[in-house]
């Protein structure tokens, strides 16, 4: 409950160290006392305040914190041009303390926040500014490279293309330009992902000729650009709460994060990974209804922990395990003394050679073959590429249906026998596989589902990859970590790992001539043909990491 009235905000501005203003909404408690500072720092106009997710800002208020919202440089009524993450550790120091230094602040400052709203803290505390002391950063991409805009070398295309086009909208609308506003917005509807270059719509091109995301195309893989873009958090060792969610695509960069802080710092560290995509946290995610347990406990859960590092209180927080993760299937929080890596059981893909026109044949076995399993081709089209259906990077996100996509004659099934007990997954599934392309260049989907009693698939976890075909002729296999995740299988019920060559428009269609996306036009995009467990190999596996039996 509530245990302070909470006053009318005020709009209070302060200026950086090179003289921009930056505009904040303030929240102050209806009492005389002094209260800790919390700060969120955003690029989507303040009033907003991750409100998408979190609670208001004036029910923090109202828990005894003074609440600020600041529009970072170049975004709302904030002045200054916005490049990406370029100014946040500087902007976001002086924040700081000018937050430690309002009236009736204590001095000490918090930072929450999702998304960009997460970074903004990581690049604040990397600046070191003495009067913050706390962290909950959720849902960030850490290495903006490998957990953002790229996975395993494949362009997140349909959320980094839609980013880049509604901060691009904003730009035209803090500079009074409404018809490419309206462009832009309209654009943001309906991604023109027909051009020809699919990655490079004129739209952007013409409109936001400054826009990372031409910067992201032309720096397709990990070099200095992405580098100098991380936040050095290498002296940092602040206590942090992490969120994250199964379908989420920035988990990877929420648990990277948490496993180098937890590693190597002495400070408390805490990791919450829930049922949600980016957003919203709520119990119905996709097609899929995870329950009542579902719901957001963040709010109440960043009381707690600002409560323990701005007041001093015991909240019985760092008693509690460290790791809560979600069990989509059982519904419940389970909890870890440390992220689980889990008993891994080997299956093994097998086949007639039928699994792309036969969802009966193509079997995940727990044996290993006494003979060699069957080829199995698919063709990948460029024409009619494999849709993405939710996920962790597909829009929208979570669980669906998906027996009708399992069912294109391009698309690989193995499914396990039904379970005769019920087993428990927490941790990252591998798969191993041994596959052949007849083109220089081509991608790997896998999306691993349950099938339950009667016949239906829903998704749980995916992975993809960009593969170069030297990689699979060496006679090793393609090792691909699925994202990772946390669920209960009951008994009667199986699991299917389907295999694809394109899940578009979640991941840009792979051209396969070897060029990245954001130069790849789509009359030069090929036909692929793609062979998993050639012959004379061994056959792939799959790697589940078993966590015994469900919570009851």
């Amino acid at each position: 409950m509530a245990r302070y009235r909470v006053q009318p905000h005020q709009t209070l501005s302060m200026h950086t160290r090179d003289g921009v203003r930056l505009d904040a909404d303030v929240y102050y408690p209806e009492d005389e006392g002094r209260f800790p500072v919390l700060l969120m720092r955003q690029p989507y106009g303040r009033a907003i305040a991750s409100t998408v997710v979190y609670a208001h800002p004036s029910w923090y208020a109202s828990q005894g914190y003074i609440v600020v919202i600041q529009d970072v440089r170049g975004r709302g009524s904030s002045e200054g041009v916005f490049q990406l993450f370029a100014h946040e550790a500087e902007d976001g120091a002086d924040a700081v303390a000018w937050a430690a230094g309002l009236p009736g602040s204590t001095g000490q400052v918090g930072m929450y926040g999702f998304s960009y709203q997460g970074m903004t803290q990581l690049y604040a505390a990397a600046a070191a500014p003495p009067a913050l002391k706390v962290l909950a950063p959720a849902m960030v991409g850490y290495d903006l490279y490998a957990d953002w805009a790229y996975e395993n070398g494949a362009l997140l295309l349909q959320a980094g293309l839609g980013w880049a086009i509604q901060l691009a909208a904003e730009t035209a609308r803090r500079q009074g330009d409404e018809a490419a506003f309206n462009r832009l917005y309209a654009a943001s509807r309906d991604l023109p992902l027909s051009e020809a270059i699919a990655a490079r719509p004129q739209v952007l091109s013409q409109l936001a000729a400054d826009s990372f995301f031409h910067d992201w195309l032309d720096h397709p893989y990990a070099d200095d650009y992405w580098q100098t873009l991380k936040p050095d958090l290498s002296r940092v060792d602040l206590p942090m709460l992490h969120v994250g969610g199964w379908f989420d695509p920035y988990l990877r960069g929420s648990l990277r994060l948490y496993q180098e802080m937890k590693g190597r710092g002495t400070t408390p560290q805490q990791l919450w990974v829930g049922p949600w995509g980016h957003l919203p946290w709520s119990r119905w995610v996709g097609a899929v209804d995870f329950g009542p347990k579902a719901i957001s406990p963040i709010d109440r859960l960043q009381i707690r922990w600002f409560d323990q590092f701005l007041k001093r209180k015991n909240t019985g927080l760092l008693r509690e395990d460290p790791v809560s993760l979600f069990e989509m299937g059982t519904n419940q929080w389970r909890t870890f003394a440390a992220w689980p890596e889990g008993d891994p059981q080997l299956y093994y893909l097998t086949s007639t050679g039928l699994a792309g026109m036969r969802e009966d044949v193509g079997k995940l076995e727990a044996e290993f073959p006494l003979a060699p399993p069957e080829p199995d081709v698919l063709v990948h089209d460029p024409w009619r590429p494999v849709p993405s259906l939710g996920g962790h990077a597909g829009i929208p996100s979570g669980s669906f249906e998906r027996s009708a996509i399992d069912g294109r004659s391009d698309v690989l099934t193995y499914t396990t026998e039904p379970f005769e007990a019920a087993v428990a997954i927490a941790g990252t599934v591998q798969l191993d596989l041994r596959c052949r392309a007849d083109t220089p260049s081509f991608d790997v989907c896998a999306v691993l589902s349950e099938v339950r009693a009667d016949g239906r698939v829903f998704n749980l976890t995916q992975g993809y990859q960009r593969v170069a075909r030297p990689e699979t002729e060496r006679g090793q296999p393609l090792t691909l970590s699925l994202q990772p995740t946390c669920f209960a299988i009951p008994k009667g019920h199986a699991l299917r790992l389907s295999l694809s060559a394109a899940c578009f428009p979640a991941y840009a269609v792979n051209a396969g001539t070897g060029k990245p996306a954001g130069d790849s036009p789509q009359i030069d995009c090929r036909t692929i043909t793609l062979t998993v467990n050639p012959p004379r190999s061994a056959p792939s596996k799959l790697r589940l990491p078993l966590v015994g039996p469900p919570l009851p």
